[in-house]
């Protein structure tokens, strides 16, 4: 279930270019009594050419703090997996910039590439969604560019954990105790399982998110009862041989158990991580439990099919004679 990683925020590439440029600029949702503040980027359109933005190892096409191009938009949440960070699928972030939609990424306190410090705790499995939520409240409240969001428009994507947090942000209610995922000791959430140790908190949907992208998702739902509640469109991603506890036949299990039957794509000779933007050479050299796909696997060229179909998907259900 673990990655022990901690550089998984790298794993990235240099993305394509574009026609248009993707605004880039970084938020704080302040901390509260008994909330950790949130980091977060943000992507936008944006009417000036893109430049080359370099952060870490990585560079980007992009124009930082670029005023936002449009109003009304349409917005698409970004959660990481174990590990990672707000940066893992800045390609799918630029494309949809690119395209007309506000996109934001954020680091999950206590489970991103810098702090780990609460990444083995069962607790994180409930306080996942609980940032998404308070993401979406400072977004739609108290952000200065609150006005340029349309609120009846918000989708949201997930990689392995961050595909575990949409399903509970879509009604389903997990079942920690599903044997069918592989929880080896010592990872310490495995013995909190074994020994009942899960907190009684609620873990309920947000009706404000219209439409989800899961990818590799870690599922603890494999009971139909479990999903009964989902019904917003799902765009469902599998690679073809799982890893880092994702196994292909759970995500598969999903797309029979889904009340409403998923868009659900296998991805051929992929392996877990392949849905992180392509490494950039120098990642790849130190990170390539990471970086290294499956022989014959181009993830650059699965990444440009990726980025697209995300892109229908999102225009398709976001669209604006949509909403409710």
């Amino acid at each position: 279930m673990h990655f022990t990683k901690i550089g998984i925020l790298f794993a990235i590439g240099l993305a394509a270019s574009s026609t248009q440029a993707a605004g880039l600029a970084s938020i704080k949702v302040p901390e509260s009594a008994d909330k950790p503040a949130l980091s977060a980027f943000v992507w936008s359109p944006c009417a000036t050419p893109p430049g080359d933005v370099q952060l870490g190892p990585m560079t980007m096409p992009a124009v930082r703090n670029c005023p936002i191009d449009g109003s009304k938009l349409p917005l698409v949440i970004i959660s990481h997996g174990h590990g990672g960070g707000s940066l893992n699928h800045h390609d799918v972030a630029e494309t949809l910039a690119d395209a007309g939609f506000l996109v934001v990424a954020l680091n999950h306190p206590g489970d991103n590439f810098s702090d780990l410090s609460r990444s083995g705790d069962i607790s994180i499995m409930f306080q996942r969604p609980q940032d998404i939520k308070r993401l979406i409240d400072f977004l739609l409240g108290d952000w200065q560019q609150s006005e340029k969001i349309d609120p009846d428009r918000i989708g949201f994507f997930g990689f392995s954990r961050g595909g575990y947090t949409g399903l509970v942000l879509a009604g389903a209610v997990p079942d920690f105790h599903d044997a069918t995922v592989p929880c080896p000791e010592p990872a310490p959430i495995c013995g909190e399982i074994r020994r009942n140790e899960i907190p009684v908190e609620p873990l309920a949907r947000d009706p404000r998110i219209k439409a989800f992208v899961l990818a590799d998702p870690l599922s603890f739902f494999s009971k139909k009862e479990s999903l009964r509640a989902v019904n917003a469109p799902i765009q469902l991603w599998s690679s073809e041989h799982g890893g880092d506890g994702v196994r292909p036949e759970n995500v598969a299990a999903l797309a029979v158990n889904l009340p409403d039957k998923p868009d659900f794509r296998v991805v051929p000779g992929s392996a877990h991580f392949a849905f992180l933007a392509p490494c950039p050479p120098g990642l790849a050299k130190s990170q390539s439990e990471i970086c290294t796909d499956q022989s014959g696997f181009d993830r650059a060229e699965f990444h440009g099919l990726l980025d697209a179909d995300v892109l229908e998907f999102f225009q398709r259900n976001l669209a604006s004679e949509r909403k409710s």
